[in-house]
């Protein structure tokens, strides 16, 4: 197996469980406080993730510019902005289909990686992105009881199109943190990748921390008092991270984010032997048609 592909793989892992942590803090803090956990606490994590890689491996990259610097910040902010935009998503009945829109990250990320990065994908690989979105939709959709009718119905109402403008800031990210990559001179792009992470999740604590600051400044204590369960959601969210970036400096964005979709596997799997619920005849299709489409990703990028 690729390195590549491992590391999507633990990726979308962290993320799942990262993410099923984070809603319990919801109860404990507001919307904007549960979200700022994962870069405060996340950041010493990822200094413990560069340290002890560059003290096993050793290395070293070329200086750090602003543009650098700047790349780091957008990833950042587009990230926050596509998170926004998926809760936003998240009103009355919009949740599935939010969801399901913002999935379509994979096949945007697909065209801007051609566009600003020069990607080429062979066709192969792009009938297994379409396949695997479309998978990610029906467990999304079809497999939440919406038949045909509403499925169109769905991709005309506010929570499709917040879905959308989260798959595009989330594709922008992957843009931003790959070419950030490449900014940095040097060999090693994990331990570029592993950098770049602690620089973006610095700069999201601070936008981010600062804006709490000065809307809820009440949930600051909150945020310390939960550190807890909050240095499990930045400590996953760190590792997450770290993988996330990893996997752009080693492939293709467009293969990593298809990839990644897995992610909904591993929903499923933790719905079914964490929580006990039972799985549907529709989750398993779809859960299929989602592996298919990723099979078919990596032989067209492998071969």
């Amino acid at each position: 197996m690729p390195l590549w592909v491992a590391i999507t793989l633990s990726a979308a892992l962290f993320q799942c469980w990262r993410t099923a942590l984070q809603q319990r803090l919801r109860g404990q803090l507001s919307l904007n406080g549960a979200a700022v956990v994962r870069y405060l606490y996340g950041v010493p994590f990822g200094l413990m993730i560069l340290g002890v890689y560059w003290l096993i491996f050793g290395g070293s990259f070329g200086p750090v510019t602003w543009w650098f610097i700047g790349l780091c910040a957008m990833a950042g902010l587009f990230q926050i902005f596509g998170t926004n935009l998926l809760i936003a998503s998240f009103g009355p009945r919009g949740f599935a289909v939010g969801t399901a829109y913002s999935k379509t990250e994979a096949v945007q990320a697909s065209f801007l990686s051609i566009l600003l990065l020069g990607d080429h994908l062979p066709v192969l690989a792009w009938i297994g992105i379409a396949v695997s979105v479309f998978g990610v939709m029906y467990l999304t959709l079809a497999g939440r009881g919406l038949n045909g009718r509403d499925i169109l119905r769905a991709t005309f109402q506010p929570a499709a199109l917040c879905g959308i403008g989260a798959g595009f800031f989330f594709a922008f990210t992957s843009i931003f943190v790959r070419k950030a990559n490449l900014e940095l001179e040097g060999a090693d792009n994990i331990l570029k990748a592993l950098f770049s992470v602690v620089v973006t999740n610095v700069i999201q604590t601070l936008v981010q921390g600062g804006w709490l600051l000065l809307r809820e400044p009440k949930q600051l204590g909150a945020v310390f008092r939960s550190w807890r369960s909050s240095m499990q959601v930045g400590a996953l969210s760190a590792f997450g991270s770290s993988c996330w970036f990893v996997g752009f400096s080693l492939a293709p964005v467009a293969l990593v984010r298809a990839v990644g979709q897995v992610e909904i596997i591993f929903t499923l799997l933790f719905s079914r032997f964490f929580l006990g619920e039972r799985l549907k005849t529709k989750d398993v299709v779809g859960a299929l048609t989602l592996v298919a489409g990723v099979v078919l990703v990596l032989v067209g990028a492998l071969s």
